[in-house]
Parts: structure tokens; C-alpha cells; sequence
């Protein structure tokens, strides 16, 4: 129900009138009203104060002022949570609003707060579900599992996938998506559950291979998993396995080279670019107290923005890099940012240094998180 505080009437007049006015408010002006509003009626005006202070953070003008769009979302994350508990979509407006804020705190440095933010997410998610307001209990989980990896914490990151994986597999009307056992298997093997990651991609694999016969994926991406997956098999000491693997992905290689694709397709590079991402993860530098790593396995929109504007910035030096080992033996080549030693003579694929192999997680057993 409502509880009203007291507030200016003649601002309450105003407010409604410029609501109900001949021409369409523009976003500001709906803030400026639902702001006086809410305090009147806050059951009918905080989900509205909400969705405009949303769309107010995202106005073009804002675009390159991120102090403005971040208290613009930390206010519109202040009025979701002030939301009725009883109100029908408030865990959805405090998932989204909180999600916008963590966003931005992210973006300007505020890593620590951007995870409490997080959290709140997935509590907010799990509060949902257990009062019918939203069909998953993962809901809200998916940046706090993107954070949780990116700062080295798989075992965590990988209970997570495997309960979303588990979720999904539990509704019979839904189907497993790619992106969701992909984290999966790449938060078990980062966080040395080697042959529960096996088997991960042992189903990625299976459920892409129905999908080529039922001309819902391409050939090209079964491919890429059956190379990946023959890389995994390899690295695990399972020879013959890895070789049938290979044998599967050549002879769909002679297919699409022969007729091409089974149908067209649109763009699939992401798929490509995250797959070719994974496949160099082992060498990657360890994310330290501080200074967080790219969380492959995850497409790199999801990543975290402070992230990857890091790699992003960190391009041009890699280049130089690059450009020194292709100078020959005599050139001087940089040294790597976080070590201060030289840099390694191999080049990952998705352009960060190559490191020693990272060694599996010191809690983790093959069957932990099965």
C-alpha cells in the first residue's frame, strides 16, 4: 500500500501536469515527476522513477559523462529497492537497476562495490524465485559468475554454471544454450575438475551435433568444438579419443568444403572468437589481488567493462610485442607488464602474453563440482 510522505502539493500539481500534458515528457521531465510522485504514491511511481532513471542513465547525452550515468543508476538502483515486495515484476526492476549500477561502478574503478552489487543481484534473484516472482532460482546470477571468474575464483564460479546448467535441464520446455555449458566446462577445467570438464564439452559437442542434423547450428561451429574438444582429450592423456575427435572434425571439414554449409547461416564469429579465446587460457597470466583477467570461455560482450577496457588498452603494447619477435633473436622485445621479465616468445591467439600453464585449483577434486 501506499504510505505518503508529506511533500509540496503545488509540486504534486505540477508533476501530474506535466504527465498529462498534450506532448510526451521527455525522459528528464518523467524522472522530475515520478521523483515528486513516489513519495506520494510509491507503489504506483517507484517501478515507473525506476524504468525512466534507467533510460535517463542511457541518454546520448551522458554517453561520455560517466560520473552522470553512474547517479543516475545508483538512483534508479536506490528507488527498485524501495520497491513493494508485493509488486509483480520488482525482483525483475531490481535485477535490471542493479545490474545498470554495477555496470558503472565497474567502469569507473569500483570493482569491489560493482561485486557487492553482484551479489545483491543474485540474492534479489533467489528472493524472487522463492516468492513466485521469477521462474529460475539462478536469476540475477550471471554477472556475478562473469566476476567470480574473471578474479580467479573457478571452483565458485563453476558451481554457479553447473546450477544454471542443472536448472535448465530441470524444465523440460527449455533447452541448455551453448553460451551456459560452455562457462561451464571452462570454469570446471580452470578450476582442475579436468574430467568433469570433459564430459561438459562431451555434452556441448552432442547437443551441437543434433543441432547440425536438425539444421538448427552449422558445421563450421561443430568443428570448432570437435578441434577444441581434441585438444582437451589430448592434454587428459586420452590419445585414441582425441584422434576420433579430429577424425569427426576433418571429415565435416571435407563436407563444408565440398557442398559448404548444410544451410546459411548469419554471423557466427562470436562463437569462433570465444572458442580461439579458450583454446589459450592455460597460458594465461593468473588474475591477482587487484588486477583481474579476461574470463574466457564467456563472449566478450559479457565481460566485466573495467576488464575489458584493460585488454582493450593493453593491445598497442602486445603489438609492439609481436612486432619485436618477428624482428628476430637480436631485437629487444618489452617486458611483460606484470612479471617485469621478458616477453614469452609464443603469442596468444586473442592477444594477451602467454604465461607457465596455471596450476589447477588447490581445493578442487575431478568429481567436486560433477
Amino acid at each position: 500500500m501506499d504510505h505518503p510522505e508529506k511533500v509540496d502539493q503545488d509540486a504534486v500539481l505540477r508533476a501530474r501536469t506535466t504527465l498529462l500534458g498534450s506532448g510526451r515528457p521527455s525522459v528528464g521531465q518523467q524522472v522530475e515527476a515520478y521523483r515528486v510522485l513516489s513519495a506520494v504514491s510509491p507503489l504506483t511511481y517507484l517501478p515507473k522513477l525506476t524504468e525512466a532513471l534507467l533510460s535517463y542513465g542511457y541518454a546520448p547525452e551522458v554517453r561520455d559523462r560517466p560520473d552522470v550515468r553512474l547517479a543516475r543508476h545508483a538512483e534508479a538502483a536506490a528507488a527498485a529497492r524501495r520497491i513493494e515486495a508485493g509488486e509483480h515484476n520488482r525482483t525483475e526492476l531490481l535485477v535490471l537497476a542493479l545490474s545498470a549500477y554495477r555496470y558503472e561502478l565497474c567502469a569507473v574503478g569500483r570493482r569491489a562495490e560493482g561485486f557487492a552489487v553482484c551479489e545483491e543481484m543474485a540474492a534479489a534473484g533467489r528472493w524472487g524465485f522463492a516468492h513466485g516472482h521469477v521462474s529460475s532460482p539462478v536469476y540475477g546470477h550471471g554477472p556475478l559468475t562473469t566476476v567470480l571468474t574473471e578474479d580467479g575464483r573457478h571452483r565458485e564460479a563453476a558451481e554457479l554454471c553447473g546450477k544454471s546448467v542443472r536448472t535448465a535441464r530441470s524444465d523440460s520446455s527449455a533447452e541448455v544454450s551453448f553460451w551456459e555449458l560452455l562457462a561451464w566446462a571452462a570454469e570446471l577445467e580452470a578450476a582442475g575438475c579436468h574430467d568433469a570438464a570433459l564430459d561438459a564439452w562431451a555434452d556441448i559437442v552432442r547437443v551441437t551435433r543434433a543441432e547440425v542434423d536438425e539444421g538448427r547450428s552449422s558445421l563450421a561451429i561443430l568443428i570448432w568444438q570437435l578441434v577444441h574438444q581434441a585438444g582437451m582429450l589430448d592434454t587428459a592423456g586420452q590419445r585414441v579419443e582425441a584422434r576420433a575427435a579430429r577424425e569427426d572434425a576433418l571429415a565435416f571439414l571435407s563436407e563444408l568444403d565440398k557442398t559448404g554449409e548444410r544451410k546459411s547461416w548469419s554471423n557466427i564469429l562470436t562463437w569462433w572468437v570465444t572458442l580461439y579465446a579458450l583454446s589459450g587460457w592455460s597460458a594465461e597470466p593468473v588474475p591477482l589481488p587487484g588486477s583481474p583477467a579476461p574470463p574466457f570461455g564467456f563472449p566478450f560482450l559479457d565481460w566485466s567493462p573495467d576488464v575489458k577496457q584493460a585488454y582493450v588498452d593493453g593491445l598497442p603494447t602486445l603489438e609492439e610485442q609481436a612486432a619485436g619477435q618477428r624482428g628476430g633473436p637480436d631485437r629487444t622485445v618489452r617486458t611483460s607488464s606484470r612479471s617485469g621479465g621478458p616477453a614469452p616468445k609464443a603469442h596468444h591467439p586473442f592477444g594477451r602474453s602467454p604465461r607457465e600453464p596455471r596450476p589447477p585449483h588447490p581445493e578442487a577434486t575431478p568429481s567436486a563440482l560433477r
